[in-house]
C-alpha cells in the first residue's frame, strides 16, 4: 500500500516560484508541502548572481508589498547595491544588487524550513493525480478532450510515494525536458548537474496541455584569484545604498550592507574570429537547439553573428559571493565547446590567465503555453492545478518570484470553498490590474496574448508606469496585503498613516496657492527656489527639482495663518474653512511629523502632477469601456476590425462585457475598442442591427 499524505497546498519545484508560493501560502494559513530535488538549492540562483534591474525591481518590490521574501533575502544577502537610471525619472529607475548566491539559498533554505505550515522533503515529482469533478478517487488522466472534466488532487514521485491535496501548484523552471547543451555535448540536466524531470513533462501532456519548447542560457564562471583586476574599469555600489524591503526601509540601521565592487571589461576583433571560427560547432547554429531563446539576452554567439559590425561588446565581471573567489561573466552567455569556450575567455582583457571554474551552456526545456491558463495562474483544462515561473515562459527570477506568489496566494484563496470552513477572506481570488502592478501586466500578457520566446518585464510594458513606481509598491498594494493577512500589524500602522497624510497633502497643496506678494518671495528665495509671477498653486512649487524643505514649508504657512496674510489663496473646502482669505493653523498638514518616505511620495506626485492626472482619467475612461455590457445577441460576424481568429472566439465565448472579453486570449485593447465602438453603433440604430450579415 502506497503511503500518502494530505496537505491544503502541495508546491513542485523549489526555485524561486516555488519558494514564493510555498511561504505566502503557509503564511496565510494553508498546510502547505513543497518536493523539491534538491533541498539545499531552494531558491538557488542558477544564472547570474544578481536580483533586480529595470522592470524587474518592480516586480521584487511588489513581491514584498504582498508579503514575498525576495526582497527581505536579497537586502540580507547582496553585497552590491544600485539604482539603475537613477538621472531619469522615478517611474524608470530600477533596483538592482548583486547578492551573494551561496548565502541567499542558504537563507531562503532556512527561511522555508523554519515556516510554520510548511514541510518539505527531496522528491522529484513524477506524475500529477487527478480525479473528476465530482469524484474525489485518484484516477488515470484523460486521454482525450471528450473525457469528463479532471481536477488535480496530488502528486506521485519517483519514490513511489504519493501527496494528496485540494490544490497543486507546478513551478518546474528548466527542468521539463531539461536538456543542457554544451558544445556537441547533450546533458539531460534541468540544471548543469541535476537530473531533468522528464515523466512530469509527459504527465502534463497527457492532461491536455499544450508544451512549446523555450531555451535560456547561461555565463562561464572565474576563479577569481586568475584575473588581471589591475587592467580592468571598477564599478562600485551606490554611497547610498537603495534595499528592496519596506521593512529595511522602516528600519534604516538594519540595512548596513558591506558592498563589493564588480568591474567592466570588453570582447574585441581576436574574441568575435574565434567565435566565428567556430559556429559550425555552435549548437545554437547546427540545428542542435529547437527551442525559442531569450531576445533581450542572447548568447554571445549570436549578438557577434547577429551584429556583425560592432567593434566590441561589454562584459561584466560580477562576484559570486561575498569572499569573492568566483566571478560570473555577465555578457558572455554561451554553449560553445569548453575548449573554445577557454580560448574565449583568454583573448579577454583582463582575463588572459583566467580559469573557468563552471563552464557556460544552454538550456531547452518544455513550458505550458500561458494562454492555457486563467488569470489567477489556475490552468483552464485542470481545476485546482496552477503553474507558476519558466513554466509559464518567463525568464528570470523576478518574473518567477512574482507567479510563484500570485499561485500561491490564489491557491489559498480558493480553499474557502471548501467543507468544512477554515478559510475566511474578503475576497475568492486576486487578479491585480495593468494599472495596479506590473505583476498585473505580466499576467495579462502571458495568459492573453501568450509567449513564444522567453518573457521579461520591461518598465515599457506597462501602460500606467507613471503611477506604477518602485517607490510606491507598497502604498499601491498595502490594502490587498491587509486583506491577505500578509503584511504585519506594526507596519500596515505606519503605511496606513502614511497613505492618509499623503493623500491629505496633497489635496491641500492642489487646492491652495501662493500668491506673488513680499512674505512668498523672501521664502522662496531662502529656499533657492525662482521667485513667482501670479497666483501659483503649491503643488506646483513643490514639484520644483530645487524644493526640498517641508518643515520650512510648515512654519512659512503657519506663520502666514498667523499673520492673517493675504499672500495665500485658499480654494480648499474642509471643516477647518478660511475667512475671509485667512489661513486656518489646524488646515496646514504637518510635514515635521510626516515619514520620510511619506514626503517622497508627496515630493514626486507634486513634481509629475500633471501626467499623473492624465493617466488616472485614461484609466478611468477604461475601466467605464470594460463596464459595457454586451448585448447577448450580438452578432460579431463581418465586423471590420476584428480579425478572424477573435471573432471565432467572441462567438464562442460569448462574453457578457468587455471586461469580460478582455480576460480571452488574443482579444487586445484594440479589438476592446473596435467592439466597443460596433456595441455604441448599435445602441444607437434604429434597426438595432448594425451588421447586415447577422
Amino acid at each position: 500500500m502506497q503511503n500518502t499524505q494530505e496537505f491544503d497546498v502541495i508546491v513542485v519545484g523549489g526555485g524561486h516560484a516555488g519558494l514564493e508560493a510555498a511561504h505566502i501560502a503557509a503564511k496565510m494559513g494553508a498546510r502547505v508541502h513543497l518536493l523539491t530535488i534538491l533541498v539545499e538549492n531552494i531558491a538557488l540562483a542558477s544564472c547570474n548572481p544578481a536580483i533586480g534591474g529595470l522592470g524587474k525591481g518592480h516586480l521584487v518590490k511588489e513581491i514584498d508589498a504582498l508579503g514575498g521574501v525576495m526582497g527581505q533575502i536579497t537586502d540580507a544577502c547582496g553585497i552590491q547595491y544600485r539604482t539603475l537610471n537613477a538621472s531619469k525619472g522615478p517611474a524608470v529607475r530600477g533596483t538592482r544588487a548583486q547578492i551573494d548566491m551561496d548565502a541567499y539559498r542558504i537563507y531562503a533554505r532556512n527561511l522555508a524550513l523554519n515556516t510554520p505550515n510548511l514541510t518539505i522533503s527531496q522528491e522529484m515529482v513524477s506524475e500529477i493525480l487527478v480525479a473528476p469533478t465530482e469524484d474525489l478517487g485518484a484516477k488515470t488522466p484523460p486521454s482525450s478532450p471528450t473525457t469528463p472534466r479532471f481536477k488535480a488532487i496530488g502528486v506521485r514521485t519517483n519514490i513511489g510515494k504519493s501527496y494528496h491535496a485540494h490544490k497543486v501548484i507546478i513551478t518546474t523552471g528548466t527542468f521539463l525536458r531539461g536538456l543542457v547543451h554544451i558544445g556537441e555535448n547533450r546533458l539531460e540536466n534541468g540544471r548543469f548537474g541535476e537530473n531533468a524531470s522528464n515523466d512530469l513533462s509527459a504527465s502534463l501532456a497527457a492532461l491536455g496541455l499544450k508544451l512549446g519548447r523555450l531555451k535560456t542560457g547561461t555565463c562561464p564562471r572565474i576563479d577569481g584569484r586568475s584575473i588581471d583586476f589591475a587592467s580592468l574599469e571598477r564599478h562600485d555600489g551606490d554611497e547610498n545604498p537603495p534595499s528592496f524591503s519596506y521593512q529595511s526601509m522602516l528600519e534604516p540601521k538594519s540595512f548596513a550592507p558591506v558592498q563589493l565592487p564588480c568591474f567592466v571589461t570588453y570582447t574585441n576583433e581576436r574574441t568575435h574570429e574565434l567565435i566565428r571560427e567556430n559556429f559550425h560547432r555552435a549548437p545554437l547554429f547546427t540545428g542542435q537547439i529547437s527551442g525559442v531563446g531569450p531576445r533581450y539576452c542572447p548568447s554571445i554567439e549570436d549578438k557577434i553573428n547577429r551584429f556583425a559590425d560592432k567593434e566590441r561588446h561589454q562584459l561584466f565581471l560580477e562576484p559570486q559571493t561575498k569572499d569573492g573567489v568566483e566571478y560570473y561573466i555577465n555578457g558572455l552567455s554561451t554553449s560553445l565547446p569548453f575548449d573554445v569556450q577557454e580560448q574565449v575567455v583568454a583573448s579577454i582583457a583582463g582575463l588572459e590567465n583566467a580559469k573557468i571554474t563552471r563552464y557556460g551552456y544552454a538550456i531547452e526545456y518544455d513550458y505550458v503555453l500561458p494562454t492555457q491558463l486563467h488569470h489567477t495562474l489556475e490552468s483552464k483544462a485542470v481545476d485546482s492545478l496552477y503553474l507558476a515561473g519558466q513554466i509559464n515562459g518567463t525568464t528570470g527570477y523576478e518574473e518567477a518570484g512574482a507567479l510563484g506568489l500570485m499561485a500561491g496566494i490564489n491557491a489559498t484563496l480558493s480553499l474557502q470553498d471548501l467543507e468544512p470552513k477554515r478559510f475566511r477572506f474578503s475576497r475568492k481570488e486576486l487578479v491585480l490590474r495593468r494599472d495596479e502592478s506590473y505583476i498585473g501586466v505580466m499576467i495579462d500578457d502571458l495568459v492573453t496574448k501568450g509567449t513564444e520566446e522567453p518573457y521579461r518585464v520591461f518598465t515599457s510594458r506597462a501602460e500606467y508606469r507613471l503611477l506604477l513606481r518602485e517607490d510606491n509598491a507598497i502604498y499601491r498594494l498595502l490594502t490587498y496585503a491587509k486583506e491577505l493577512g500578509t503584511i504585519e500589524k506594526s507596519s500596515l500602522a505606519i503605511f496606513t498613516k502614511d497613505m492618509g497624510d499623503i493623500a491629505y497633502a496633497l489635496e491641500f497643496l492642489r487646492t491652495n496657492s501662493l500668491t506673488p506678494s513680499r512674505q512668498s518671495l523672501e521664502f522662496l528665495s531662502m529656499q533657492g527656489l525662482q521667485p513667482i509671477t501670479q497666483k501659483t498653486p503649491l503643488i506646483t512649487i513643490i514639484g520644483r527639482d530645487e524644493f526640498g524643505d517641508f518643515t520650512a514649508l510648515e512654519r512659512f504657512l503657519i506663520s502666514l495663518a498667523s499673520k492673517d496674510s493675504k499672500a495665500l489663496d485658499s480654494g480648499m473646502e474642509s471643516k477647518a474653512a478660511f475667512s475671509k482669505g485667512s489661513w486656518a493653523l489646524d488646515s496646514i498638514p504637518a510635514f515635521s511629523t510626516f515619514s520620510l518616505q511619506a514626503l517622497e511620495q508627496i515630493r514626486i506626485e507634486a513634481k509629475y502632477h500633471d501626467y499623473i492626472k492624465k493617466q488616472q482619467a485614461s484609466i478611468e475612461n477604461m475601466q467605464a469601456m470594460l463596464a459595457v455590457q454586451i448585448p447577448q445577441d450580438f452578432c460579431y460576424e463581418g465586423i471590420s476590425g476584428l480579425s478572424l481568429e477573435v471573432i471565432e472566439k467572441l462567438s464562442k465565448t460569448r462574453p457578457k462585457s468587455l471586461f469580460d472579453a478582455s480576460k480571452i486570449s488574443g482579444i487586445t485593447p484594440a479589438s476592446l475598442d473596435v467592439l466597443h465602438l460596433y456595441i455604441h453603433l448599435r445602441s444607437k440604430s434604429k434597426n438595432d442591427r448594425i451588421n447586415p450579415e447577422c
